[in-house]
């Protein structure tokens, strides 16, 4: 594949969990950064063009409700497993997506974020500019793209170089498989309703075989019809429907199912979801609040952590409650619904909203037009630091310190001295490697030590760590960026972190908590 423009769902970010070879410790953030910048320019020597469109929250129309909430908590699952067994189970560190988004805009990537389900905006745009998808959605196998699916897994970027210009890849059209299969090309939204996509489990009850066979079977079930309703109807009648009514009501909403494989119009300005007015206006924002404007709801990371203990979410959690207090313009609004962990079980718990009086005097529609020192103020009150001693630092070193001491104040258990320190000493190595240089600090080496089984409880305070930055990142977000965002893969990398701590005591004086208190 070469000369192309393509349109890319952010499935890169998943793909590469292969690649950030500590998962299971918080994630080699530099290590993803670097990967991403590789991809990139293997796209560049091909003369490829991204376009990369992200997922944002929640489907509204809460069609995928019990499938996310199967999904997270088979993820609760994995993380104790990983955090107690060693065992790499994919799981996706928190800070990754940012990861993904600073480094693609640093490399002028055209990057659109999208406040819902991104499926119909990214095969509409697929269709209009006529250029492939890069995915590996199984809904892509559905959409008729004119230029057809890349799915990730064959798409061998890693093969580009100075002497081999094209990228070896798989493509995959819709049309085709209809071909083979015999069926109608109407009919391939009914077949995935049937064979059990996010939104439906729906299946003919003498469908009993293994996995491959049901497919085969339900294909060549599907011959034998030309029109999705009557395919639907001959399937509610095989077992599904005792009445009539019931009958109707199962129509309307597996129609309803049908229509998001549907293309919106062509017109790209009309094709992303409609927004309150003031998220228009602030791109930058987090994809999660149309979730907390919309639904008064917000779905927390999961981590790899030990399932024993408690959700490292809880350290954050006034930083999100003035978060949400902002968003919903004050305290006396519904409670949003927090959904964590509580153990190894699934917990929907409700979080009060909360502004302090300061943030009283700030309104969500005009934030922008505020004062720069009253946004701060805000921040920085949230995070228990004052602008004095934030000063004496560079720019880009104030946010997370000012997380450090927060976190300091909210961890439970409080973290010790060496874990500190090691933190600290990774900012510094960030700060000295410059803007956009991965840090190498000296007598530190990380490659080819792999085996490294740091204690329960010190993974359990690096957890907190990156719950309260995301959380602190998110509220810098919403303020307009009173501080300025860090770059993430300079100043944190879990593998260097844990393994300073084992030499920290050793090398560096010991400071007291008291001088970060």
């Amino acid at each position: 594949m070469q000369k192309d423009t393509w349109a890319d769902l952010g499935t890169l970010k998943k793909y590469s969990t292969f690649f950030l070879f500590h998962l299971n410790l918080g994630g080699e953030y530099a290590a993803f950064e670097d990967l991403i910048e590789r991809f990139v320019s293997a796209l560049k020597i091909c003369n490829i063009s991204p376009f990369v469109i992200l997922d944002g929250g929640s489907d509204i129309s809460g069609k995928k409700d019990q499938t996310c909430t199967l999904r997270a908590e088979n993820r609760i699952k994995r993380s104790h497993l990983a955090a107690t067994g060693g065992g790499q189970k994919n799981i996706l560190p928190p800070l990754a997506t940012k990861v993904f988004t600073q480094t693609l805009m640093r490399l002028n990537v055209p990057l659109v974020q999208c406040y819902g389900e991104a499926d119909q905006e990214v095969a509409a745009l697929a269709a209009e500019w006529n250029c492939p998808v890069l995915s590996d959605d199984s809904d892509f196998f559905i959409f008729e793209l004119p230029s057809g699916l890349l799915p990730i897994r064959h798409f061998l970027w890693w093969e580009a170089s100075a002497s081999q210009r094209f990228i070896r890849c798989r493509a995959y059209r819709a049309s085709s498989f209809c071909i083979y299969f015999q069926i109608p090309c109407p009919l391939l939204p009914v077949f995935a309703i049937l064979a059990g996509n996010d939104y439906s489990k729906l299946q003919v009850a003498s469908w009993t075989q293994d996995w491959l066979s049901r497919l085969e079977g339900l294909l060549r079930w599907l011959k034998d019809f030309q029109q999705p309703e009557e395919a639907l109807r001959a399937a509610l009648r095989s077992g599904h429907v005792q009445s009539e009514r019931q009958e109707a009501e199962l129509m309307e909403l597996l129609s309803a199912f049908i229509k998001t494989y549907e293309l919106p119009a062509s017109s790209t300005k009309d094709l992303f979801v409609s927004v309150p007015d003031y998220v228009s206006k602030c791109p930058w924002l987090p994809p999660s609040i149309l979730d907390i404007l919309l639904l008064h709801k917000m779905k927390l990371s999961i981590m790899v952590d030990d399932g024993t203990l408690p959700s490292a979410n809880g350290a954050s959690r006034p930083l999100r409650q003035l978060f949400y207090g902002l968003l919903l313009g004050g305290d006396a609004v519904p409670p949003v619904e927090e959904r964590d962990r509580d153990g190894l079980k699934l917990s929907f718990t409700q979080i009060k909203p909360t502004v302090t009086c300061t943030a009283q005097k700030l309104r969500l529609g005009s934030l922008q037009q505020s004062k720069a020192s009253e946004r701060l103020q805000v921040l920085l009150e949230a995070l228990g630091v004052t602008e004095e001693p934030l000063n004496k630092l560079p720019s880009q070193l104030r946010l997370p310190v000012a997380v450090t001491r927060y976190w300091m104040q909210r961890a439970e258990p409080r973290p010790d001295n060496q874990l500190l320190r090691a933190l600290l000493q990774g900012m510094m190595w960030g700060h000295k490697a410059g803007p956009g240089r991965r840090p190498e600090p000296a007598g530190l080496k990380v490659k080819g030590q792999r085996k490294l089984t740091p204690d329960v409880g010190v993974v359990h305070s690096l957890c907190q760590w990156q719950a309260c930055l995301t959380d602190a990142l998110q509220l810098n977000q919403l303020l307009c960026f009173p501080l300025e965002e860090p770059d993430i893969f300079r100043y944190y990398n879990s593998l260097k972190v844990l393994k300073s701590k084992k030499k920290v005591k050793e090398l560096f004086p010991v400071p007291t908590c008291d001088k970060y208190s």
